[in-house]
């Protein structure tokens, strides 16, 4: 039987590796979970962007990093063929401006900020506003109108402002020197009365006692981190608008107010945010509050604890705390922007290929591609621990997006400009370790206070139950738009898109299709590529050698697309792959 092309093997070999094979490597299924969020917390190793290397970013890896350039640059010009590009040759955004892009708000813009006075050189201020309690914007703890009923002298029960309850237990705790994880829960359960005894805080208590004071966390911090969150109200001063579904817009928020709404969402006090039952108002957003992250103790906990608390560490520490500016824009693709795959003339574009670094670090200043859940973030603040989880803890500032970003739509994407990382790590899934911190020294768009020039694109594949699903050109489509969506977003001019596996872990998508259905989507949109197969050699050699077939030929878009509709109508009979569908229905003149 012939060798498959996403497995191990050497260049004697490579004449079989694109022969017909009927052998099923779809893998074990994992156990199917229930729940809006759950299905987003299992993705498999192929499905990530970065972990697979086992070695993290850090002291070691930096060392050795000058000394490696030329033998990288080597390397790359030996994989790049006639046809692929060197990973040089593509756009990415530019290290400096000369020119400082002035800060601006509009219709579908909202800026948290002071923007005449940030314009003016005059740093970074909340913006002035009223607060909405109304369903288009969060309801915030601190909102006059957020009520509770509170039990007095366990008789008489009466409603109060439930921001003065918190903030009273709040400032208690900023007030002590150390705060214990009891003291945590005492004061979190009085504003959350309603789920006393049905909330676990033993993670967190035996992650204080399991890690070394010196690494990033002391029983100082607690306090640090209320204190932090009972300044919400002179923080944030405008009410920040949701996200919602079919909706163009963006937000802007200082990374100082993304560090007090953590900080509120550490202490848990979003207020109708703890349930995601059908009924509930926000059942179509991620959950927000830590309380999940808190309870059911694992080895997979201490790690993202230990990222969360370095965070935490850098934010409260006047030294150390972070002054710039964060935008999240949501993307809908209108229907009259939406391909006409069939007939769309444009050739396969610039693509580099290969099985070594990591999206986040050689694709630094492109456009880094999430492998998003629809309920962003995932499974961030429960079991999950792969590409987007460790992509969220180790840039926790994009958790904050859960806060506001509803459910992604089969025509929509996420972008998030100018996240910072605090952090580094090894391994994936239950391998996953924080690896200390993360000097990042990347330059800032706009002056000192400007954005970071990291860009992320949270795109979220089809979650298929069984392999065969995939093959059908409904879900092909739905897959071009949303790649497409979230490649045209940015705009032609700049940078290129950095991705990989996208869906090819537990949500069983193919890689070969997923490459293909990715290559469309960039030609149309007049992307470069950088695909990073994460460490899968074979797979690189595949999608180099049949890129290059579908560039020499002059392969169009339309062209795939109908060989995509042969495809799926065979494949419901015959188990074909797909690069050996499509070579053997090229020209015989290349074969």
């Amino acid at each position: 039987m012939a060798k498959r092309c996403d497995k191990h093997n050497d260049s004697s070999q490579m004449q079989k590796i694109l022969q017909p094979d009927v052998t099923d490597r779809s893998g074990q299924e994992e156990k199917h979970k229930q729940g809006p969020e759950a299905k987003c917390d299992a993705t498999d190793k192929a499905d990530q962007a970065s972990p697979c290397s086992s070695k993290p970013p850090c002291a070691g890896v930096e060392r050795g990093r000058e000394e490696k350039r030329d033998e990288r640059v080597w390397k790359q010009r030996e994989e790049a063929t006639d046809s692929c590009c060197l990973l040089e040759d593509l756009r990415r955004l530019p290290p400096s401006r000369v020119t400082p892009e002035r800060l601006s708000f509009g219709e579908t813009h909202t800026v948290l900020v002071d923007v005449g006075l940030f314009n003016s050189g005059g740093g970074v201020q909340a913006q002035q506003g009223r607060d909405m309690w109304h369903s288009n914007f969060v309801k915030l703890p601190c909102s006059p109108s957020s009520w509770m009923n509170k039990t007095i002298l366990k008789i008489h029960t009466s409603q109060v402002k439930r921001w003065e309850v918190i903030s009273k237990a709040l400032e208690r705790l900023a007030k002590k020197k150390t705060v214990m994880v009891d003291n945590v829960e005492e004061a979190i359960m009085e504003y959350n009365p309603k789920y006393k005894g049905q909330w676990s805080f033993d993670a967190l208590s035996s992650f204080v006692k399991c890690i070394p004071e010196a690494e990033n966390y002391s029983p100082a911090l607690l306090p640090k981190i209320a204190a932090l969150a009972s300044r919400l109200h002179e923080h944030v001063k405008k009410a920040i608008p949701l996200l919602q579904r079919g909706r163009t817009a963006s937000i802007t928020l200082s990374q100082v107010q993304i560090s007090c709404l953590l900080a509120n969402a550490f202490y848990c006090t979003f207020p109708h945010r703890n349930t995601s039952a059908p009924n509930a108002e926000y059942h179509s957003y991620p959950t927000i509050n830590f309380n999940s992250l808190f309870g059911q103790w694992s080895v997979r906990k201490k790690e993202k604890l230990r990222a969360i608390m370095h965070y935490f560490k850098t934010v409260t520490d006047d030294n150390s705390k972070p002054r710039g500016l964060v935008t999240f824009e949501r993307h809908c693709l209108k229907d009259t922007d939406t391909p006409k795959w069939r007939s769309c003339e444009e050739t396969m574009p610039k693509l580099h290929v290969t099985s070594d670094g990591r999206i986040e670090t050689e694709g630094t200043g492109m456009l880094q591609v999430d492998f998003a859940c629809n309920l962003i973030g995932g499974g961030v603040l429960s079991s999950g621990l792969v590409q987007e989880e460790i992509l969220f803890l180790m840039n926790p500032e994009l958790i904050v997006s859960r806060l506001f970003t509803e459910k992604l739509g089969d025509n929509e994407c996420l972008i998030i400009k100018g996240s910072q990382q605090f952090s580094c790590y090894s391994g994936f899934s239950d391998s996953f370790e924080w690896a200390g911190p993360h000097d990042d020294r990347l330059t800032r768009a706009k002056r000192e206070c400007g954005r970071l020039h990291r860009q992320i694109l949270a795109i979220d594949a089809l979650r298929y139950r069984h392999r065969r699903e995939q093959y059908s050109m409904l879900q092909v489509t739905r897959e071009l738009n949303k790649a497409f969506c979230g490649f045209k977003a940015y705009g032609q001019s700049d940078p290129d898109i950095a991705t990989g596996k996208w869906g090819c872990g537990a949500f069983n998508g193919d890689p070969q299709l997923k490459a293909v259905i990715q290559l469309m989507a960039a030609a149309v949109a007049k992307k470069g590529m950088a695909f990073f197969t994460f460490e899968d050699e074979m797979f690189k050699e595949c999608l180099q050698q049949m890129y290059c077939l579908l560039a020499a030929q002059g392969i169009t878009v339309g062209n795939l697309y109908g060989l995509l509709e042969d495809y799926c109508a065979i494949k419901q009979t015959a188990d074909v792959e797909l690069f050996q569908f499509i070579r053997s229905n090229l020209p015989k003149s290349l074969l």
